[in-house]
């Protein structure tokens, strides 16, 4: 395997991909987002690119683990129960495969993210 191999990630490096959620899963504003996916392993298993959200809020489900660098803005992830965590540009963290909740972009957020699905 040489160097050629080797994938950068940016939003120069991939196709945008425009994305709404599914009008059942919309709690609140308009959270359009993008998606620039610049990396998957040969089984798809494993990926990573540059995601982009408009404000708005919107129910999540979980399939995956995703590791997330947010380059960008502020968002506040909710759980089931009731509880919530803040993060804002800076924040490296990971959300478990299982978790479902609400995902709110206070302000329009961008993230460089890793997802592993087994």
């Amino acid at each position: 395997m040489s160097v050629n191999n080797i994938k950068l990630i940016g939003e120069d490096k991939a196709e945008l991909e425009h994305y709404m959620p599914d009008k059942d899963k919309i709690v609140s504003g308009n959270p359009a987002q993008l998606i620039w996916h610049c990396f998957d392993n040969k089984d798809e298993t494993f990926g990573a690119g540059i995601w982009q959200g408009e404000p708005g809020s919107h129910k999540v489900s979980y399939t995956e683990d995703e590791v997330c660098f947010l380059l960008e803005g502020k968002v506040i992830v909710y759980d089931s129960e009731g509880g919530s965590i803040t993060l804002n540009k800076g924040d490296m963290f990971a959300i478990p495969a299982g978790f479902s909740g609400v995902w709110e972009t206070v302000e329009q957020a961008k993230k460089l993210y890793v997802v592993y699905e087994k």
